[in-house]
């Protein structure tokens, strides 16, 4: 099984060295790498230019101007030769260098033991481990789409993919208790996650281009809702994300990004209005405040009452003594 992994970019120089690195390090060899550059001029193109001998072959980029990301982006679905396609930004990484190993694994069932992935694949302790016995559960049952976690770091840029990987979380996006009926409530996993058969694309159509930013949404609506796609969750961190995005630029792209899912579950067939996403704001606090209590657990990994305890005894031994 093939892996195609597409990076869409456009004058982004300062960042793509450590995508690129993350996508070189992977220990998969059956994997192509696809660069569709907007024909940038900050020498992007030179970069790509550097790391392409260094795939061996694996690597292919175009660099052309294009009607925007999502264009783009399917200019690569078009290219990809593949079995399952998966996005992957130009100022993100993959979270280690596994990773596209263990989603291969995850379609094509070879050695399944192997994704009891632990606190290796689910990252800094925020995956769910004990969740990869469900794919000795799920042998021989047909995979059509994986989505996992991702997580937040800070902004940080011209630093080395290592120095990028050990950055403290900021945010930790968990589809662990995602399911596609909450799609209709603003609640996705996480696209730099998803990782889907190509012929799925050839069946069912590619991103949509007249929305602006949640053309990804509206995709997974008709993919993994409308369209029924067999998906499968694998418990591990995916991408480690720049801070930062489009659709969280503002209150203007937060409200077009809303109206933009209405707008999808309505053309996927399913009702949907703006107060029905707001709830998963709420979701969103303990997204940021999840690696925060962690952080302070850890600092102090006893609890009030074993404080007490500690402290009656030590009082108690005085006392005998």
């Amino acid at each position: 099984m093939t892996i195609t992994i597409i990076t869409v970019c456009y004058n982004s120089a300062a960042v793509i060295r450590t995508a690129l690195e993350s996508v070189l390090r992977q220990t998969l060899t059956d994997l192509e790498y696809l660069v569709i550059d907007g024909g940038s001029t900050d020498g992007t193109v030179e970069i790509l230019r550097e790391y392409e001998p260094k795939f061996g072959g694996r690597m292919r980029w175009f660099s052309e101007r294009d009607r925007g990301m999502y264009d783009a982006i399917n200019k690569g679905i078009v290219r990809a030769a593949g079995d399952v396609v998966g996005i992957l930004n130009a100022d993100d990484v993959l979270a280690d260098d596994r990773v596209i190993e263990r989603v291969a694994e995850r379609f094509g069932y070879s050695r399944p033991s192997q994704l009891a992935v632990g606190e290796e694949a689910c990252r800094r302790g925020q995956g769910d481990a004990a969740g990869a016995n469900m794919v000795a559960l799920d042998a021989g049952f047909h995979v059509d789409a994986v989505y996992g976690d991702i997580r937040f770091v800070a902004d940080r840029r011209d630093v080395a993919l290592d120095e990028l990987r050990s950055e403290p979380t900021v945010r930790y996006y968990s589809a662990r208790h995602w399911r596609p009926w909450m799609l209709q409530w603003g609640f996705m996993p996480p696209h730099p996650s998803v990782y889907i058969r190509r012929e799925c694309f050839e069946r069912l159509g590619k991103y949509s281009l007249d929305y602006k930013i949640a053309a990804d949404y509206a995709l997974l609506i008709r993919f993994l809702r409308k369209g029924k796609l067999r998906s499968r969750y694998l418990p591990m961190c995916f991408v480690d994300m720049r801070v930062g995005g489009v659709s969280t630029k503002n209150w203007r792209s937060n409200l077009l990004l809303n109206q933009e899912i209405v707008r999808g579950n309505r053309e996927a067939g399913y009702f949907c209005c703006l107060p029905m996403l707001v709830p998963k704001y709420a979701f969103k606090v303990w997204e940021f405040a999840g690696p925060m209590v962690k952080k302070c657990l850890v600092r102090n990994p006893q609890s009030a009452t074993t404080r007490r305890l500690s402290q009656r005894r030590r009082e108690h031994g005085e006392k005998q003594n």
